[in-house]
């Protein structure tokens, strides 16, 4: 990361804005207030507040039941304080209630959680002013199959699952990707997950001869069959789904372990600078904190270049806490936000961090 860009986004994310310069929104922000979501409520709304006062805008913060008691409230006070804009909508009810109403007054909404492609191809077909800070439905088995056409060309390779929905369903599309390429699996099977041990798993992968496996299960299994593989002394490259980055207390992962996940933003060069200044304000940048400031800044810096709002977002390019952002003609991130991860000193890193540290 250029010292320049750094200094540029630092400012524009930390320095308050000069009224001349101000882009004078007022955005809501749309969370969980009370609740089991209250927290995520309040990592979006503290990093949107950051942003909004550092550019000089106004939050208007409104209130997410995440239930059907949503219904068109949102949208009612979304319009009563005249935003120009929204953001947050960590649930689908609320959000799909509130667009209709959003899209007659045209104002755009921006989900940092939502990834239901069902709502995105309405918001589409409808004309809806939807755009989406979060992966889509896709984003994970396309960044997979990247790492693995990448990376996996010339080896022998497994593809496994623990039999959860999401898991199948991810390792097929990701196995159907790959064949698309000529790239066909040594090894296909579904095993036994939540096991204190996976030694008949280990012996059998390493009995086909592969050397590289791409896991569709939890954390703790693949902590397992890591830890496994090095006691049985066979050398298994593991490459697993956003399901690998949790907290496990249990069983330690072993450094090398790759996932496809959402990176610690906080931990990034872009973000850097802005969690420091944050932590001065005691925030901490965990979890919504970073996208939800980065959604602000990228309405600011839209509005900034004048002319409609929603058009603006959508083909602009903007420089934020979470890395430049750019919607593509599906209201999706242009840029996979996937990154692949390498465990690494008891955390997943990225692997152009963990390979600058070694």
């Amino acid at each position: 990361m250029k010292p320049a860009f750094l200094a540029s986004l630092f400012a524009a994310s930390v320095l308050a804005a000069s009224p001349a310069a101000a882009a004078g929104l007022t955005i809501a922000v749309v969370a969980p207030g009370e609740g089991p979501l209250a927290i995520l409520g309040r990592q979006v709304r503290d990093g949107a507040r950051f942003a909004a006062e550092a550019a000089g805008d106004t939050v208007v913060e409104i209130a997410e039941a995440c239930d059907e008691t949503d219904g068109d409230g949102i949208a009612r006070q979304i319009l009563a304080a005249d935003a120009s804009a929204a953001v947050g909508f960590l649930c689908t009810e609320g959000l799909s209630a509130a667009l209709p109403a959003l899209a007659e007054a045209n104002v755009p909404a921006v989900t940092l959680s939502v990834r239901s492609g069902i709502l995105m191809e309405d918001a589409l077909k409808k004309g809806w002013p939807l755009f989406r800070l979060a992966p889509g439905p896709k984003a994970e088995a396309d960044k997979a199959v990247e790492v693995i056409t990448r990376d996996w060309k010339s080896e022998s390779f497994a593809l496994i699952d623990d039999g959860t929905i999401h898991a199948r369903e991810l390792v097929e599309a990701v196995r159907l990707a790959l064949e698309e390429v000529g790239m066909k699996p040594t090894f296909v099977d579904t095993f036994r997950p939540a096991q204190e041990q996976q030694l008949t798993l280990v012996r059998r992968l390493a009995k086909t001869g592969v050397t590289h496996v791409f896991v569709g299960g939890d954390r703790t299994d693949v902590a397992i069959i890591a830890r496994d593989a090095k006691a049985e002394e066979k050398q298994l490259a593991l490459l697993g789904g956003e399901a690998l980055v949790g907290a496990d207390p249990v069983v330690p992962m072993t450094d090398g372990v790759e996932a496809v996940a959402l990176p610690d933003y906080q931990s990034l060069p872009e973000g850097e600078p802005v969690a420091r200044a944050m932590a001065e304000k005691d925030i901490v940048a965990e979890g919504y904190v970073l996208p939800a400031h980065a959604a602000v800044t990228a309405l600011a810096a839209a509005a900034a270049e004048g002319g409609d709002l929603t058009a603006r977002l959508a083909v602009g390019r903007f420089a934020t806490a979470i890395g430049t952002l750019a919607f593509g003609a599906d209201h999706e991130l242009r840029e996979n936000p996937y990154r692949l991860l390498v465990w690494r000193a008891g955390a997943f890193v990225p692997v152009e961090t963990a390979a600058e540290s070694d």
